[in-house]
Parts: structure tokens; C-alpha cells; sequence
């Protein structure tokens, strides 16, 4: 399977029901301390207290699930991968890259060399955090033999060329100009192990090794993995004494088990459920805004989507706050079919998109479509995609066009669209813009799913990572995405909350992090009151 919200994940199984154990594997791993110790009580006065172990209920992935943070896909996988490892680099609530590992970056002139300088970090074992460990680590994931999920991302680097240039210093020879490089530190699975980590994976599952907030205790796969603090962090040892992750694959038993006080956290409810819980007081409700983008992609290769003035109309025929409302139950904002709103060069200087049926009208008759019928594939692959292709199944109706609704595989939903069809629901989780262009959007990206492949737009995006200016750079990206609003193969009609939810002595949780961001799941800043 294939899930945009992860790129290059095509491993079945993704958020899904995939093991036997759910409620019944809190009751057997969830007998932890959930209270705070009394060391370094907040005397009800709201200060971080040290002490108590947190439980947090996450879907997960059976005797698939892996403490290799180069392999992990679910989203378990990575929540137990930050908490043990780190990234050079991460994602701030902006999409933009912020320092980790790496202290500081710079590049020369041609942004095709930078120089990346390490913090003072440590292993678990006490062992420093050093250059060779990072070049180890970027060159087992660039592995052509194995499937690491940053391979791709790590592609403009020239590994062969780059070098350590001191115990805590790396220079990076890329293979072409590259403005965006700190992304490519931040991406998605790029995280450091120690260079005598072996290539075998399962050894990650039994002793794994990391710089991150907390230290391994136990992992059983598909059930629970506990985790120590780490007193020794770079930056700061975590307020928890221990950090508990167990196994709920359904919703509803990860919400029973935070309403029973069998977890502290439960990750990823349906908005049906925080309306039901939402200030009442028993459990706390936490949305993550604009976590992920919910689209109908359109392949423009091919008709009749292959004509713009159709593109256009389609624009026009969504009722966008109708979408957001039913799809959605109300837990997001309405899109402008631009991706990343409130993200890093996002143009959000452009007029919201409002319905014109009328108008959306005279463009089909002027491409000769006022009688269209269209495919449009769906599946219940994720939360309000059966939702919204009947709900814009109706409002296409009202311009004249019939559309189809056809319900495909679970399994295999994304696969199936990203080269079939004509009209497809979509959606993707939080990257940089800069990201969401590269990998979706020119002729040679690997998850090109509206086919939109011109020379022209390859070249901005070429100039706009040759240039140094950020200034300048921005006013590339924001004539690109002025394409792409006007002719482009995203119906971008809005942007999900991504909920979570807290026992009531839970603190710290960041609000403001979309998911797969920093600060998503960061469990070295939250404590127990």
C-alpha cells in the first residue's frame, strides 16, 4: 500500500487493522505508573514536574513493526523512531527546516557544496555523535539494495564525493545546485545511527542505539515498546521517567482505553469522536491544524482533464466549506487548490476560490463537455474520501456533469490511482512546499498522480534551487504555484485537523505541530501533572 501522507510507503497495512492486538494488548503491556512520582511536584502551579510513566495508544502494524528508523512507515514506527533517534535536521510547524543533530549549515556560492557542522551529542552508550556516523548513516539508507523510506530524498547528494571534515564536521557535495538542502536533512527517515550499527534490521529490535530523548528498555512487535529517559540528551534530559507505546489498532479501543485510563494518549480519533469528547471535561482534545491536505486529482495528460478550460471548471464547481463540513465533520479549513497552507512559501496571497456554477458551465460548453461524464475513484482508504466524492458527486451535478463514483481496494487504492483513471480523491500530510513540488510535480517525479509534466515548470523549479535569494527564490515558487492555481490538476478544497486525545494531567502536548512535523508526538517536552 501506498500512502501520500508518507512518501515512497507501499507496504500494506498503513494506519490499518493489520494485527489481533488492540484492546486486548493494552490490557496485558498497559500496567505502568500513569501518575507522576513526587518528585518535583508543580504545586498546581503549571510548571513541567519530573517523574511517571506515559502510555500512548497508537494503531499499529503486527509482527511488521520495527524500531529500524530507516524502515519505519507507520506511524507508530516513526513515533518510536523520534523518541530514540534523531534527524540533522527537522520540520518546524511551518515546514521549514529546523537545526538538530547539524548546529548550522552553509553552502557556497553555487549551493551545490554545504558544510554542515554537528552539535556536541551522545549516543546511548556514551559514544559522541560524530561525522562518520552520519555519513554511515545516509549511506546505508542510500543502499540500492534495500527500501529505506529517504532514499529518494537523500538522492542529490553525492555520496562518493562527500567527506567528513572533522570529528563533528561534513561536507556535502551535491549533484546539482541545491537551495532547499536543509529539507533534505529534515526528510522523512533520515535519521543517524551510530556507525558500527550493522545492516541487519533486526538488530535494531532487540538493542538499537540512538542519540534521541529516550533509551530502549523492551520491544514485543505489535504489542509494546518502553523507553527510558535519557539523562544525558542534548537537549535536556525528558521530564517522563518512562515512555510507554502500545498497540490499538481500532479507534474505538484506543479511545476506550484513554476514557479507562489504561493510556495517557491516544493518537489519531475521527472528528465524531472529539465532538463527543470536546470539553467535558474527561479527556482533553488536541487538533493538530492543516495536518493534511484532501484533494480530487485530476490527470491532465488525458481527457478530458487534458484540456485546461475543464480543469476549471471543475475549480469552480466545488463548494469547498460544503466539502470541509460534510467530509470532514467540520475538522479542517477550506483549500485554495494550492498544497501547504500556512507552510513556507505558500501563496497566500492568491483570491480564494469560490463555487461558480455558472461560469464553470460556460467553460465546459467551450470545451465542447457540457453533457461530461467522469470516473471518479474513491475507497473508505481514509477518513472522508466516500464523504466527499458524494458530496461532489452532487455539486456536479448542478453544473451538468455526471460523475461515477467507483469504490476501489484498501489495499491497493494508492497504487491504483497513481497512473489509472481520469479523477481520483487524494491527500497528503505535512512536507515543505519545495517537497510537494519535487515529488508530485515534475516530469520525472516518482508520484506524479495528475501527470502534470511540462519543461517549462521544471525549469522554475531548477532556477528557483539555484537561487540564493530567499527573497527571489520566493517569487519564483510563487509564480509556479500561480500555474498551478490556474491550470494545475489539484482540487485542493481543504486541509484536515489531525486529532488527538490526552488524559486531563497530561501536559505540554504541542497544538500548533502539524503531524509529522518536530513537535508532532514529541513526548521529551510533555509531563504528568
Amino acid at each position: 500500500m501506498y500512502d501520500e501522507r508518507f512518501p515512497g510507503l507501499r507496504r500494506r497495512g498503513f494506519l490499518a487493522a493489520t494485527g489481533a492486538a488492540s484492546l486486548g494488548a493494552l490490557a496485558l503491556t498497559g500496567c505502568g505508573t500513569g501518575g507522576g512520582t513526587d518528585a518535583e511536584a508543580d504545586g498546581g502551579d503549571g510548571k513541567p514536574r519530573r517523574g511517571g510513566r506515559l502510555r500512548a495508544a497508537f494503531a499499529g502494524g503486527g509482527a511488521s513493526e520495527t524500531l529500524d528508523p530507516h524502515l519505519a512507515n507507520l506511524f507508530a514506527d516513526v513515533a518510536r523512531a523520534k523518541a530514540l533517534f534523531d534527524k540533522l535536521a527537522d520540520y518546524g510547524p511551518d515546514l521549514s527546516a529546523r537545526p538538530r543533530l547539524a548546529s548550522k549549515w552553509e553552502s557556497n556560492k553555487a549551493l551545490d557544496r554545504w558544510q554542515v557542522t554537528l552539535r556536541e551529542a551522545t549516543f546511548h552508550d556514551g559514544a559522541p555523535v560524530t561525522a562518520k556516523d552520519v555519513l554511515y548513516s545516509y549511506r546505508r539508507i542510500a543502499d540500492p539494495e534495500k527500501a529505506f523510506r529517504a532514499k529518494a530524498s537523500l538522492e542529490p547528494i553525492d555520496l562518493d564525493a562527500s567527506r567528513a571534515t572533522g570529528e563533528r564536521s561534513i561536507e556535502f557535495v551535491l549533484k546539482r545546485p541545491t537551495a532547499e538542502f536543509p529539507n533534505v536533512l529534515a526528510a522523512f527517515g533520515a535519521y543517524i545511527v551510530p556507525e558500527n550499527a550493522g545492516d541487519d534490521a533486526t538488530a535494531f529490535d532487540k538493542s538499537p542505539i540512538g542519540s534521541g530523548p529516550f533509551r530502549f528498555v523492551s520491544f514485543a512487535p505489535g504489542r509494546s515498546a518502553v523507553l527510558r529517559r535519557y539523562d544525558d540528551y542534548w537537549e535536556g534530559a525528558p521530564y517522563l521517567d518512562e515512555l510507554e507505546f502500545v498497540v490499538a489498532n481500532e479507534e474505538s479501543a484506543r479511545v476506550n482505553a484513554l476514557l479507562g485510563g489504561q493510556v495517557e494518549y491516544a493518537h489519531e480519533l475521527n472528528p465524531t469522536t472529539a465532538r463527543a469528547h470536546e470539553g467535558k471535561g474527561q479527556i482533553e482534545i488536541v487538533r493538530l491544524r492543516n495536518s493534511a491536505m484532501q484533494a480530487f486529482c485530476m490527470k491532465t495528460d488525458r481527457a478530458p482533464f487534458d484540456d485546461k478550460r475543464v480543469r476549471e471548471a471543475f475549480f469552480l464547481i466545488a463548494d469547498r466549506q460544503e466539502l470541509v463540513d460534510g467530509a470532514l465533520s467540520g475538522a479542517g479549513v477550506v483549500g485554495n487548490d494550492l498544497f501547504g497552507k500556512g507552510y513556507e512559501y505558500y501563496a497566500a496571497d492568491l483570491p480564494q476560490r469560490e463555487q461558480d456554477l455558472d461560469r464553470a458551465r460556460a467553460l465546459l460548453k467551450e470545451a465542447g463537455a457540457e453533457k461530461l461524464k467522469v470516473t471518479l475513484d474513491t475507497s473508505a482508504v481514509a477518513a472522508g474520501f466516500t464523504e466527499a466524492a458524494g458530496i461532489f458527486r452532487d455539486q456536479a451535478a448542478k453544473a451538468g456533469v455526471t460523475i461515477d463514483v467507483k469504490m476501489g481496494s484498501k489495499d491497493s487504492y494508492w497504487s491504483d490511482i497513481l497512473d489509472s483513471g481520469t479523477l481520483a480523491c487524494y491527500r497528503s500530510g505535512a512536507m515543505p512546499v519545495e517537497a510537494h513540488i519535487s515529488q508530485r510535480l515534475l516530469t520525472d517525479s516518482t508520484t506524479n498522480a495528475t501527470k502534470w509534466q511540462h519543461k517549462d515548470f521544471d525549469a522554475l523549479y531548477q532556477q528557483a534551487q539555484s537561487t540564493r535569494d530567499k527573497t527571489e527564490r520566493t517569487a519564483v515558487y510563487a509564480r509556479m504555484q500561480r500555474r498551478l492555481y490556474t491550470e494545475g490538476g489539484f482540487l485542493i478544497w481543504g486541509f484536515a485537523d489531525w486529532i488527538l486525545g490526552t488524559a486531563r494531567n497530561v501536559k505540554g502536548v504541542e497544538a500548533k505541530a502539524p503531524a509529522n512535523t518536530l513537535d508532532w508526538a514529541r513526548f521529551d517536552k510533555v509531563w504528568l501533572a
